[in-house]
């Protein structure tokens, strides 16, 4: 999952590269002539016009254009899950505390590098979604109205933004992403990875393939395969066709607009929030802070602190080698579990106004539903995830089961031999 994201990110930069060969980042107006008769005619602004004229004048501008967007989103995506994957084996654990700490701040800068390449192009759509993220720095109280003035440098609607989010997008997170990969594959070089249990496989050693040839022909052709299933994608699924959603209009707004997915969370939470207003020390704190400031605040804080917290609550301190099956730490197991039914909530209450349309169901009821199941769910799926990993891990105590990594070769007379991963030498034969 990480080299997925790896090589996602490889292409991210090789089709970006691409792209800033036509791409013109500026907020200056002009009159459209191209090809897409709906707009011929309209003003608008140079970044729109070059995206459109990318994607349907270039010889294969669209093609470069949706993969380039495409392997953004499974670049974000590969990250979440092999973050998730990290925290349900335990492999954030000793010494790999900082391993988790890295790979979680490439998840969020990640996000912000997904956000502003999404929010370049000057479409209804990006234009929507830059408007929201305005509104929600706005509103952080005291420093809000100061710190849009620093990002954004004005008033909504702000002329000359473009140029600012260019190179935001195309160097700033890029040097810092690249840095961040850098140290984070410095670290795996130095520790190595954690290994499940199997046959000589100890907290006290690392079991593995040597760099070269092995594990650098598999390196190659996982490559290989991701880069040809993003171009895949990019050729014959079609994603943000901004000639379609026309240039941004702050007077003017569109039904069922949805932002890419690792957005979705965050305006999942806008939308179920009530719209409560109050008065904290004389200051008015609107209703999108909470859950657009305060929630997310939350939720990466305990990500980020999931190494303390588990050290703490489990006093375990011991360098760890080997992964854990999640059936082996079933409190664990619960608590991520409910976690990510939160999230999908949260992403399903992001797109209430689609699944309201689609099956038939008034917004403000999916709403209510939704925002009963944010609590109820979590604690339901996590307790649920809990009772399996008990279940199971007694199940690994019965008699009839060997230990974990046990392997099993059949006998002339219809029996097994079971060679135990904790003692390679150590046979048991069972009938």
């Amino acid at each position: 999952l990480g080299e997925v994201a790896l090589y996602a990110f490889v292409v991210l930069v090789a089709t970006g590269v691409y792209l800033t060969f036509f791409f013109h980042p500026s907020d200056a107006t002009t009159v459209y002539d191209g090809p897409y008769a709906p707009l011929v005619g309209q003003e608008v602004t140079q970044a729109f016009d070059s995206t459109v004229h990318l994607s349907l004048e270039v010889r294969a501008g669209l093609l470069i254009r949706q993969t380039h967007h495409w392997a953004a989103l499974v670049f974000i995506g590969a990250i979440l899950v092999h973050l998730a994957r990290v925290f349900f084996t335990g492999a954030f654990r000793r010494p790999r505390e900082l391993n988790w700490t890295i790979g979680l701040t490439l998840f969020l800068l990640a996000l912000a590098m997904g956000f502003t390449g999404y929010s370049l192009p000057g479409d209804m759509l990006s234009g929507t979604g830059l408007r929201i993220a305005y509104s929600i720095a706005e509103g952080i109280p005291v420093v809000g109205p100061q710190l849009v003035f620093l990002v954004f440098g004005g008033e909504w609607p702000v002329d000359g933004f473009t140029p600012r989010l260019y190179g935001l997008h195309v160097f700033v997170l890029p040097v810092i992403i690249l840095g961040l990969l850098s140290a984070h594959l410095m670290i795996l070089w130095r520790q190595k990875h954690t290994h499940m249990t199997g046959a000589g496989a100890r907290e006290d050693n690392i079991v593995g393939e040597r760099l070269w040839p092995a594990y650098a022909a598999k390196a190659g052709g996982l490559l290989l395969v991701v880069a040809g299933g993003l171009l895949l994608l990019g050729g014959t699924v079609q994603i943000n066709p901004v000639w379609l959603y026309g240039p941004y209009d702050p007077s003017s707004v569109s039904a069922a607009a949805q932002p890419d997915w690792y957005i979705g969370f965050l305006e999942g939470s806008l939308r179920l929030w009530p719209g409560w207003e109050t008065r904290v020390a004389g200051f008015t704190v609107p209703a999108t802070f909470y859950p657009g400031v305060v929630l997310p605040g939350i939720m990466f804080g305990l990500l980020y602190a999931v190494p303390v917290l588990h050290r703490r609550l489990t006093g375990d301190d011991a360098v760890h080698h080997l992964s854990q099956r999640p059936r082996e730490a079933p409190v664990r197991t619960g608590v991520g579990v409910a976690a990510i039914t939160f999230y999908l909530v949260l992403l399903a209450a992001g797109g209430q106004d689609v699944l309201a349309g689609h099956f038939g169901v008034s917004v403000d009821v999916l709403r209510d539903l939704l925002r009963v199941l944010l609590v109820v769910a979590p604690i339901a799926a996590g307790l649920v995830a809990h009772r399996i990993c008990v279940a199971l891990a007694a199940g690994d105590d019965h008699p009839e089961r060997g230990p974990v990594g046990t392997h099993l070769s059949r006998t002339p007379d219809g029996g097994y031999t079971a060679s135990r991963a904790d003692d390679p030498d150590a046979e048991a034969v069972r009938s």
